[in-house]
């Protein structure tokens, strides 16, 4: 069996080039880290590295360890947050990440009703569009995600995780006041096919270009922004018109934005996603009950 701090040893040695260097990295002394390795190197039953003049060299052996250890060691890391996790949901503390137009409609909706019924709770806020908050949950970054996909782009699940169904969120165009189209209740994408467009977060900018070839045209994407308050602000200015989800027209921020709805009909679906081992736990268990709750609310206006 292979002594994990050993082998974080033997990284940081492989890594820096010398014993030294790795001495000084892990604040070790060097004749501690040439311990170290002498003891991987009998647990092995070969030696990890040779000295060829005054250069040390990695032996084949080495080598296939080296390939092996980041690995090891991102998994023993990944485990020890995971545990981390546990232990603060345990004590009432929730790490929630969700993307932006969620943390401005969903979560302070939740959260209000949250702290009312149960003030002992903590409830700690990230953002982060996906897929990157999903990997904040499997490596235990966070203990929640809020998370979204489009028809036909949607990633797979890691099968680490539950997915909790929240809502389907409407898409709709943004438009700046004055546009011909404000007028009407719904629009066709095809409508507006030789307008300028500001896009959203790459995964949105992708569901832009897939709904617009479906109506027929490539659309004249002249900015792009993962920001709802700098899209509104754009179209505002007159930059061009956008494609946003529902959610935003509870904030949108510019009296002279208007969204209206798509014709035919674009949803994206909107899902809570955590650990199996955590989201039967106490505090996550009331987290997601107020979130789902504050998605029934949007889901039925």
């Amino acid at each position: 069996m292979l002594d994990s701090r050993r082998l974080r040893t033997f990284h940081e040695v492989v890594t820096t080039g010398s014993f030294t260097a790795a001495a000084r990295s892990l604040g070790y002394t060097q004749p501690a880290v040439t311990q170290q390795i002498r003891a991987l190197e009998r647990e092995a039953g070969m030696p990890l590295f040779t000295r060829k003049g005054r250069r040390m060299c990695v032996t084949e052996a080495g080598q296939a360890l080296a390939r092996h250890a980041e690995d090891i060691l991102g998994r023993v890391r990944d485990a020890q947050q995971q545990l981390q996790a546990l232990a603060r949901l345990r004590a009432g503390r929730v790490r929630v990440c969700a993307f932006p137009s969620a943390n401005a409609t969903l979560i302070p909706d939740a959260v209000a009703t949250l702290l009312a019924d149960h003030p002992a709770v903590r409830v700690e806020l990230q953002e982060a569009e996906p897929p990157e908050s999903l990997h904040r949950v499997l490596t235990g970054a966070c203990d929640l995600a809020l998370s979204f996909g489009y028809p036909g782009l949607r990633a797979e699940v890691p099968p680490q995780l539950a997915e909790i169904d929240l809502l389907e969120d409407r898409l709709v165009v943004l438009l700046p006041a004055g546009h011909p189209l404000v007028r009407r209740r719904a629009v066709r994408l095809a409508e507006l096919a030789r307008e300028r467009w500001v896009a959203g977060c790459s995964r949105c900018r992708v569901n832009l270009l897939r709904i617009c070839a479906e109506e027929g045209f490539e659309p004249d994407v002249v900015f792009s922004t993962d920001d709802n308050l700098a899209l509104q602000s754009l179209v505002a200015a007159g930059v061009g018109v956008a494609v946003a989800p529902s959610l935003v027209l509870s904030h949108l921020n510019q009296r002279q934005v208007t969204g209206r709805l798509i014709e035919p009909n674009v949803v994206r679906r909107v899902g809570a996603y955590a650990l199996r081992d955590h989201v039967h736990l106490p505090a996550t268990q009331l987290v997601l009950e107020h979130i789902r709750s504050a998605a029934a609310a949007r889901n039925g206006c």
